[in-house]
């Protein structure tokens, strides 16, 4: 395209490498909007809605086109761009908002924040639903639970990429996991090892996407390093094919830990199935000698202090039977770890530097 036809400039996060510069045109960008519009329609949101955006509008293009989709069909937005955390939550109670859209480590943020800073329940204010991004939480049980819980609302999940476009979305059935918009994208899974289509449900392949209007910067075939399997169909009626569980991971985290192929997808399903812990943990690979070892940070919830020995006990149970793998165990002073409003990084694999 020519330059002067480029109106919209976004880049990637740069979650796992160099961000990725992406010019769009008009089209391309009413083609994001079409795209944003399917996600909130199937997830319930309409036109008496009032949406609140608790993200920074900068070039990272997190919930820009859902911004431009609640408009077009007719939901009123609000933005909480330069707010804090807790002026964010005052505009969304004293304005009464019924929707709003976050990661999923800040929809739980946010709540614990309603909480502690402000002294009240989240659920009491009339929140009715929750659309959520940038991480696997919104379609893994134990954390959407969580937040549900929170809130007291429906939390849905959906899937996008800058470079890609928003491609994939959970309806309001909660099917277990998200359909694909086949209307504006082609999907295919490739075996992980063999490259070859994956076409049998249950097993898992890379997502290679191909968007059918994209003009700026053509998507062909993209590998999203991204990780997912085949479901059965929705009884919402759509036609649109079904990944079960969403996005199970990225090709950059699924690694071998001592010879077995680990997701820390599994992880987080695990500890956020606690009640005893807190939202937030870390995982870290590395090596004593030529040995692999996984370590798991935790924070026990408040009320629980005291209880690390059979918090870990409960935890290795679990976890073996989750991954098949052992792990050593950090307890931390609740609110000690990281706190993120954005994606959180909460895997690091270290071995490289060994």
């Amino acid at each position: 395209m020519p330059l002067e036809e480029v109106t919209e400039y976004h880049q990637t996060s740069g979650t796992t490498g160099q961000p990725i510069y992406v010019p769009d045109t008009w089209q391309d960008w009413e083609w994001w909007t079409e795209s944003w519009c399917y996600i909130l329609w199937a997830q319930g949101f309409r036109e008496t809605d009032r949406v609140f955006l608790p993200f920074g509008y900068n070039n990272f293009i997190a919930y820009w086109a859902g911004h431009y989709a609640c408009e077009k069909i007719g939901a009123e937005v609000v933005s909480g761009a330069l707010l804090n955390t807790e002026e964010r939550l005052l505009k969304m109670k004293d304005l009464r908002v019924t929707a709003f859209m976050a990661t999923p480590t800040y929809v739980l943020g946010l709540a614990d924040g309603a909480r502690k800073k402000l002294n009240m329940d989240p659920k009491e204010w009339g929140i009715k639903r929750i659309l959520c991004a940038g991480e696997p939480g919104a379609s893994i049980p134990t954390t959407k639970k969580r937040m549900e819980d929170a809130w007291g609302c429906d939390v849905f999940d959906h899937i996008g990429a800058t470079e890609i476009g928003a491609w994939g979305f959970e309806c309001t059935s909660k099917p277990g996991g998200m359909h694909i918009n086949e209307g504006l994208f082609l999907i295919e899974l490739l075996d992980l090892e063999t490259g070859q289509p994956v076409e049998e449900p249950g097993k898992l392949g890379k997502v290679v996407i191909t968007a059918f209007d994209k003009m700026a910067q053509p998507c062909i075939r993209y590998d999203s390093k991204d990780v997912a399997m085949w479901g059965e169909p929705c009884q919402c009626g759509r036609t649109f094919r079904v990944l079960k569980g969403g996005i199970q991971g990225r090709i950059d985290h699924i690694t071998k830990v001592k010879g077995v192929l680990f997701s820390p997808v599994a992880v987080e399903e695990v500890v956020r199935s606690m009640p005893q812990l807190g939202d937030e943990y870390e995982l870290i690979v590395d090596k004593v000698g030529d040995i692999d070892r996984i370590t798991l940070k935790y924070e026990l919830a408040p009320g629980c202090e005291g209880q690390e020995k059979e918090t870990e006990t409960e935890l290795a149970r679990l976890l073996r039977l989750k991954t098949n793998l052992n792990y050593e165990y950090e307890s931390h002073p609740y609110e000690s770890l990281p706190r993120y409003q954005v994606k959180a990084k909460r895997f690091k694999d270290l071995r490289n530097n060994h």
